[in-house]
């Protein structure tokens, strides 16, 4: 049999498809700090809620999925709906106010903070090295925002908000049914961005624009790529062992500032690849302690 045609390993494929999601992301936060200079931010998040759930709407009919489940109405939904909704709300703020590598770099923590909040209020049992990983993540986390320097700007907490939220929703998404797939939290999540907008505009009411072909084809590639890199996601972390998939998140650091270096000519300095190291650190640390534990398993 020949080798070069077999197969990929579920870890591989995982892996391919983490890296996958973390350059459409990537590519999604282009398109929407590119779009948000010519339209209210209001609007660019409701049509791109709006354009996103109808795809994932569309491929849940094509499957035969019913979306409308009473598991969908709880109250946990609720609840991850609500930390989406900051975390997608603070993260644009974030992307159009500050500059997209120091964004990225600080949503990078958020494996951080899934593992503190595990602790707290699910009650996990975290040994000496996530604890030191999880003081290390918010140490580079400080070293990325510089608070007390001059370099130090208070519009970089948008993205810290963001952060938190998306730690809620990643939280909250440990404990949703079975019956609920990527296809629904896919629907749910995207409307939520939707909502995000409505109530942005609200807060900040602008005038909505008449978009020209320009700016529809920034629209339809922020949907696009933010479809795909969710669907990627959800994919990657069923896919292979999370402890060697899960570290590929940091991929998105790469892509990130190599986005806002060379597209929007941002200056990334020592502090801040130092504190990007750090990060990604943390992160690693998680990820070998849970293939510590993972071992031990397997022994007993």
């Amino acid at each position: 049999m020949n080798r070069s045609l077999s197969p990929l390993s579920p870890n591989l494929r995982g892996i391919l498809w983490m890296t996958l999601s973390m350059a459409a992301f990537a590519l999604e936060d282009l398109f929407v700090k590119r779009v948000v200079g010519r339209m209210p931010l209001s609007e660019v998040l409701v049509l791109s809620g709006l354009g996103g759930a109808l795809v994932f709407a569309l491929l849940a009919q094509g499957q035969g999925v019913r979306l409308l489940q009473p598991a969908a109405c709880s109250r946990l939904m609720a609840g991850r709906a609500v930390f989406e909704l900051v975390g997608r709300l603070f993260y644009a703020l974030a992307i159009v106010l500050t500059p997209l590598s120091t964004t990225t770099a600080i949503l990078q923590a958020t494996p951080v903070l899934v593992v503190l909040g595990g602790s707290l209020f699910f009650h996990e049992r975290v040994g000496w090295r996530r604890w030191a990983a999880v003081v290390i993540g918010l140490g580079g986390v400080l070293i990325v925002l510089r608070p007390g320097s001059g370099g130090f700007s208070a519009l970089s907490l948008l993205a810290v908000v963001g952060m938190i939220g998306f730690a809620g929703r990643d939280l909250a998404s440990r404990a949703v049914p079975p019956a609920l797939g990527t296809l629904h939290l896919g629907v749910f999540g995207f409307l939520t961005l939707a909502l995000a907008g409505g109530l942005y505009g609200l807060w900040r009411p602008a005038a909505w624009v008449v978009p020209d072909a320009g700016l529809l084809a920034l629209l339809a590639g922020a949907v696009g790529v933010g479809t795909l890199a969710y669907a990627a996601l959800m994919k990657a972390m069923r896919t292979g062992d999370l402890a060697t998939v899960t570290p590929f998140r940091y991929t998105r650091l790469i892509f990130g500032l190599t986005v806002g270096v060379l597209v929007f000519g941002e200056q990334v300095d020592a502090a801040m690849v130092a504190g990007c190291l750090v990060i990604v650190a943390a992160g690693l640390l998680i990820a070998w302690d849970n293939a510590l534990a993972r071992r031990r398993l397997r022994l007993v």
